[in-house]
């Protein structure tokens, strides 16, 4: 990468899971990265603190940087507080990314990268559970957010076209579904505890089909997008092309830990009435529902390739935790 586009990158949400991996691959690469976050960042490199939710981020730190890749994200939360979450999750996903991308533009940023989520096409493929869905979900089809999170991403991913429309900023979107690696969190974090703890889950007969994309392979992309010509301009939904069940990932979290699977069959159709009974609608959906991706145009147009097979990160979650 060094003497390419990436001259000097700036990367927000520098202390989170993405960011804090993607600054070192970065730095790895011989690119001067500068890392921007709320709090410190464990990482030698320039850094800054700030708030972009609430504070004016400093001009000094955008002149001379060829490129940004905005991670900070109000992702989702699990116990909302809030009197208005969908104002909440604008106000960071939408407002403070729409006013960095303009500043960047105005002192001379070449490109900004876009964190965004694979919701913003939708929360599932065609399955048992969804005859209606899409096969297969790809760049060029009608998005259909279907939460706060993924509504609150589409906007500003329309913002930042109309931007990019205005200025000459080159916009590229990228769109991952469910990132795993070491220190993930969220439904990922969950599994791993599951496995861990080795509690018999009802998962062992599931037909659904999932793309998944490891954090190594999606931090080799996000790299791509910065330096690639070709990337200018265009949306991605990524993935580590292999799909499988949520039966067949918890088999291999289990053995990527080298513990065995406790899996009991109970029917899908069960597992779906209690959970709109209990309230765990959401959960059953991302479980037993299918999402798979289309990333050939990645492939296609960038030339890119998943540098890391699954079993190899899932390995990696247990060696580094």
């Amino acid at each position: 990468m060094k003497d390419s586009l990436a001259d000097k990158v700036l990367v927000t949400g520098a202390s989170g899971f993405i960011g804090s991996q993607l600054c070192r691959y970065l730095k790895k690469h011989g690119v001067d990265t500068i890392a921007v976050s709320r709090g410190a960042p464990q990482i030698n490199t320039t850094s800054v603190t700030v708030d972009l939710e609430s504070e004016s981020f400093p001009d000094e730190y955008l002149k001379g940087t060829r490129a940004i890749v905005h991670c900070a994200a109000r992702a989702h939360v699990t116990r909302e507080d809030s009197s208005d979450p969908l104002a909440d999750y604008r106000r960071m996903n939408v407002d403070s990314t729409l006013r960095l991308a303009e500043q960047a533009a105005r002192v001379g940023v070449q490109r900004f990268v876009f964190l965004s989520s694979i919701g913003v096409n939708g929360n599932s493929t065609l399955s048992s559970i969804h005859p209606g869905s899409p096969p297969v979900f790809k760049e060029d089809q009608t998005p259909s957010p279907h939460d706060m999170y993924a509504v609150s991403k589409w906007e500003a991913e329309q913002g930042l076209w109309h931007i990019q429309q205005q200025t000459g900023l080159e916009v590229v979107i990228i769109r991952p579904p469910l990132v795993y690696g070491p220190g993930a969190k969220g439904n990922f974090a969950t599994l791993i505890k599951w496995v861990k703890r080795g509690v018999p889950l009802p998962l062992k007969s599931v037909p659904n089909q999932r793309s998944f994309i490891a954090l190594d392979n999606l931090v080799s992309f996000i790299a791509a997008c910065v330096e690639h010509p070709e990337a200018a301009g265009e949306v991605f939904v990524i993935a580590d092309g292999e799909d499988i069940s949520t039966t067949e990932l918890l088999r291999r979290v289990a053995y990527a830990s080298g513990r065995n699977a406790r899996l009991i069959s109970i029917p899908t159709a069960f597992l779906l009435l209690l959970a709109r009974l209990t309230g765990k609608q959401s959960v059953a959906e991302s479980l037993l529902g299918s999402l798979k991706v289309d990333a050939s145009k990645a492939g296609n147009l960038l030339g890119w390739r998943p540098p890391v097979k699954m079993d190899e990160q899932l390995k990696k979650c247990f060696e580094e935790r």
